[in-house]
C-alpha cells in the first residue's frame, strides 16, 4: 500500500535509507525538512511510503516541485527483498502523478552512474539522459547521470524486452 509519508515514518525510513545508501544516506533532519514542505496550501513536496499489510516500510519516494514548472525526484528507494516486484515502478508513477498535480511540465532526477537498475526503471517511463554531474555523490565521488522526462502527465512505463513488469 502506498500512502503519504508522515513524521512517524522517518525512523523506519532512515533504517532503510542507511541500508540502501550507506555512503550518502540522508539524515533525520533532511527528511524532517522535506516533510515540513509537504503539507498545506504552499506545499512544494510530495513524499510517499510503501507499507506492507503488517506495517513494515518497504519503500519510499519524494518529489520537489519548483516555481519553474519543473519537478525533481529527490529520492526513491525499495527494500532489497522487494526488488523485481514492481514497487519501484509504483513509487515512480506516484511521483509523476504528484508532478502532474503540481502542474509541472518536466521532471528531472539524478541517478548514480553505477545504478543501472534504476536507470532502466527511469528509461521505461521515458526519462532520457541529459548530462553528467562529476563527483555528485560523496564521499564516494561517484558521478550522477542527470535524466529528464517531459510531459509527466502522459508518461507510461514501456516494458523492457525480456523482463516482466508488475503493476
Amino acid at each position: 500500500m502506498l500512502r503519504e509519508m508522515r513524521w512517524w515514518d522517518i525512523d523506519p525510513v532512515l533504517l532503510l535509507e542507511r541500508e540502501l545508501f550507506p555512503e550518502d544516506a540522508w539524515s533525520r533532519g533532511m527528511f524532517w525538512s522535506e516533510l515540513a514542505h509537504a503539507r498545506g496550501p504552499g506545499a512544494t513536496r510530495s513524499y510517499v511510503v510503501a507499507e506492507t499489510p503488517d506495517g513494515r516500510i518497504v519503500g519510499y519516494a519524494g518529489l520537489l516541485a519548483s516555481d519553474a514548472d519543473q519537478a525533481d525526484v529527490q529520492t526513491i528507494a525499495v527494500a532489497r527483498d522487494q526488488w523485481g516486484t514492481g514497487l519501484g515502478s509504483r513509487l515512480l508513477a506516484e511521483l509523476l502523478r504528484a508532478a502532474t498535480a503540481f502542474e509541472c511540465a518536466e521532471v528531472m532526477l539524478e541517478c548514480r552512474v553505477d545504478n543501472v537498475r534504476a536507470q532502466k526503471l527511469y528509461e521505461r517511463f521515458g526519462f532520457v539522459p541529459v548530462g553528467v554531474r562529476p563527483g555528485y555523490y560523496q564521499p564516494g565521488n561517484v558521478d550522477a547521470l542527470v535524466m529528464r522526462l517531459t510531459d509527466p502527465a502522459n508518461s507510461v512505463p514501456h516494458p523492457v524486452q525480456g523482463t516482466e513488469t508488475h503493476g
